[in-house]
This record gives structure tokens, C-alpha cells and sequence, in this order.
């Protein structure tokens, strides 16, 4: 039986990569959606900076999400 510090520490492991591979990743990918095309030139510098830093995570969920604009359908 693993000992409390133990279990602790995987408990702490567990929640910081669910944040970096899980939670940060989705949060920019929802900011990015909603603010693209309203985005100032240091904002933009720092969501930039923040895929750099959370790209494993990003490169995690890319396959599932589809952010291109909406067109006029089919005519």
C-alpha cells in the first residue's frame, strides 16, 4: 500500500498535467474562437506566447475542434 505522501504526490501530478494537457489548452482555444477578429496587437502576443507554452495540449484536442467560419451553404 502506497503511503500518503505518495499518494499525495500522483494526486498533485495528476492535477497539474489535467490542467496542462486538459483545462489551459481548452480555455485558449474557446478565447481564441471568441476574440479573433477583436484582438489587440499585445493580446495577441500573449495568446500566442500561451500556445507555445501549452502546445501538447493544444496538439491534443486540434482533431476534434472545427473553428472555420460559417459560409452561406450550399447555393
Amino acid at each position: 500500500m502506497a503511503s500518503t505522501e505518495t499518494l499525495f504526490v500522483l494526486a498533485a501530478y495528476a492535477l497539474l498535467g489535467g490542467l496542462y494537457l486538459v483545462v489551459v489548452p481548452l480555455a485558449l482555444y474557446f478565447w481564441m474562437n471568441k476574440r479573433w477578429h477583436r484582438m489587440g496587437k499585445v493580446e495577441r502576443l500573449g495568446i500566442y506566447g500561451m500556445v507555445f507554452l501549452f502546445f501538447p495540449g493544444m496538439i491534443v484536442f486540434a482533431p476534434f475542434l472545427n473553428f472555420r467560419l460559417q459560409g452561406q451553404g450550399e447555393v
